[in-house]
């Protein structure tokens, strides 16, 4: 892990933001966080429910304009840029990813059709994705009919086909058995291998270990920001749980 920080570390950022702030009425949701996130880079981005991480992540997916601060998103200001910055990102939730009446290739090349590619790339590009998941039989079976486990490949696969800088994934690995989990991060590995972000919030304290770097967020600011192993150093955690635990003792948010 140290290796791969070191080389992160001279890579151009993709996501770069500075005092980004989100406010509704007289209540802050984000309050003047900073960050850069390098290409390449696994980033984790943590937080307790109402901790604000899902308004901030609207705003560097350009589906939410910030209220203050400046930053880019894939080279794209997210103030002025945000259509740019949709054509650019992939995105996967765990609430709403696929649709479930529609096929497997149905659903690749809807979603390939909404990032903008042509004809023939849908056609090489899902070919060869269909290879790759060992799929090729099950190209016309509905997406309702396959197991999690393969929806959620799927899943992955739809927002990174059209090979974005950076994929956003909320939550991507909710309710799955920790075998699939694990499968699951070997796509994010092969991925972040081949330079692209991948920028990612889970609940699952033991996947934070997996991550380059992990941002913790409690009631609106980033209250803790560096690698897994430093940050078990600098609290003095066995666990990246125990860290988080520590970090977020004091919240007083309790709903996102």
């Amino acid at each position: 892990m140290m290796n791969q920080t070191m080389t992160l570390k001279n890579k151009e950022a993709v996501i770069s933001i500075k005092d980004l702030t989100k406010k509704f009425g007289d209540f802050t949701a984000v309050n003047h966080i900073t960050l850069q996130v390098r290409r390449g880079e696994i980033f984790g981005f943590l937080g307790a429910n109402g901790a604000g991480k899902t308004t901030a992540m609207r705003m560097l997916c350009g589906l939410s304009y910030p209220t203050s601060g400046s930053g880019t998103v894939a080279g794209y200001d997210i103030l002025s840029q945000a259509e740019e910055i949709k054509r650019h990102i992939g995105y996967m939730s765990q609430k709403f990813s696929l649709y479930e009446n529609l096929t497997v290739w149905e659903n690749l090349k809807l979603f390939a059709t909404i990032y903008g590619m042509s004809s023939s790339q849908i056609k090489e590009k899902t070919d060869a994705a269909f290879r790759a998941l060992g799929m090729e039989n099950m190209r016309n079976v509905m997406v309702k009919e396959i197991p999690l486990g393969w929806k959620q490949k799927l899943a992955f696969t739809a927002a990174t086909l059209h090979e974005p800088d950076i994929v956003f994934l909320d939550e991507p690995t909710g309710g799955v058995d920790p075998a699939t989990r694990r499968k699951f991060w070997e796509m994010i590995y092969r991925a972040s291998s081949e330079g692209m972000t991948v920028f990612v919030t889970t609940h699952y304290l033991d996947e934070a270990e997996y991550c380059h770097r992990i941002s913790i967020m409690v009631d609106g600011r980033i209250k803790a920001l560096d690698s897994p192993a430093r940050l078990k150093q600098q609290y003095q955690a066995e666990t990246m749980d125990e860290v988080f635990r520590i970090v977020a003792q004091d919240a007083q948010r309790g709903g996102d």
